[in-house]
């Protein structure tokens, strides 16, 4: 409010008889200041213009959605191949994927199968998406986190620690032949 208290401290009867006068509200911007700032204005059209701001932000925010693609130990090819490309697609579209191996029964006894096939699903990925969560086994089923490589950083490849070994003696054993 334009005046002659404009930006100035006053006493509160005095701030109140100027606020009534305007036929506005008296409104305490920032109590935690020594002395409290107060406004005056339009209680109402405050409270309406900061639900609309916070609406509009909250509107405004990237939602990121996680999709799953759900794998067996026993998977065919080209069944991994069409969950692999399903996977390509909402990664490029920025959506994390969550890669599930379910196991059942006996196959629990068996988890470097899991795990292989979910290396093997990262491995294929990794041009469009990065590791943020490694495979981890949890009751029945193993998981791995994707991340598009646009959201965030590359992880190390720690991830591939317990399998590097075995790989490299397969690329050598190849290289051979």
């Amino acid at each position: 409010m334009e005046g002659e208290y404009n930006n100035k401290v006053v006493p509160l009867n005095v701030a109140l008889d100027m606020a009534r006068d305007a036929d506005l509200d008296l409104v305490e911007v920032a109590p935690n200041s020594d002395p409290p700032v107060c406004r005056i204005m339009d209680f109402g059209k405050f409270a309406y213009d900061k639900t609309r701001k916070e609406r509009e932000a909250r509107s405004n925010q990237k939602k990121i959605e996680t999709k799953t693609i759900r794998l067996r130990p026993k998977i065919a090819d080209f069944h991994r191949d069409i969950q692999v490309k399903r996977a390509r697609g909402w990664l490029e579209k920025g959506m994390k994927v969550k890669v599930l191996v379910r196991f059942q029964g006996r196959e629990i006894q068996y988890p470097e199968i899991g795990r292989q096939i979910v290396l093997n699903v990262a491995e294929e990925l990794k041009d469009v998406a990065a590791v943020e969560q490694p495979a981890t086994l949890e009751g029945w089923s193993m998981t791995l986190l994707l991340n598009p490589t646009g959201a965030a950083p590359a992880p190390p490849s720690a991830y591939l620690e317990d399998d590097d070994d075995d790989d490299d003696d397969d690329d050598e054993v190849g290289d051979d032949e």
